[in-house]
């Protein structure tokens, strides 16, 4: 303890000292107890907590991760679903397109063959009605080739042809 020893106006204050025992091996001793001490109390009962945490936090990251990779897997198969329906609505659609394109062929060729047809019957009629009216007016030409050709030689001669040598004058200049 510190003694006090008050002369006058000064006070003085003295610490204990060990007078010639050495504190050093007792020093030891007590930081060997407290060591074991502490050493007990924490490995009976703070680390087994410890250690439960974090086995405790690592089932939580696994059970965290097996969920991420099974939503994962999940979106990956409901992709290649998709990916499927996407390929299969395509390949339906370019079937339905060239099912309308080869049903509108068809119809425009059945069209087609059917106003040929149509305009084939026309022209023919048209070619029949020509050949009657070019016979009908080569028929005309001959009447008035032949009236005009007795007509200029009876005025260039004086005399009147006959009537089958203007027929064959005809003929051969009609001809060719």
């Amino acid at each position: 303890m510190a003694e006090s020893h008050a002369t006058g106006t000064t006070a003085h204050t003295e610490v204990p000292m060990s007078h010639g025992k050495p504190e050093f091996p007792s020093q030891l001793v007590s930081f060997a107890v407290a060591f074991a001490l502490l050493y007990v109390i924490v490995s009976r009962f703070a680390l087994p907590r410890v250690g439960g945490v974090i086995k405790a936090r690592e089932g939580t990251i696994e059970k965290d991760l097996s969920e991420a990779q099974a939503f994962r897997d999940e979106s990956d198969a409901a992709l290649k679903a998709y990916e499927a329906e996407l390929a299969e609505a395509r390949s339906r659609a370019q079937a339905i397109g060239s099912e309308t394109r080869d049903t509108l062929a068809a119809q425009s060729e059945a069209e087609r063959k059917a106003l040929e047809i149509s305009l084939s019957a026309k022209l023919a009629e048209a070619e029949k009605t020509i050949t009657a009216m070019r016979e009908k007016a080569m028929g005309s030409v001959k009447t008035i080739a032949t009236d005009a050709t007795a007509a200029i030689v009876q005025r260039l001669s004086g005399v009147t042809p006959d009537n089958q040598t203007i027929d064959r004058a005809v003929d051969a200049s009609l001809k060719g």
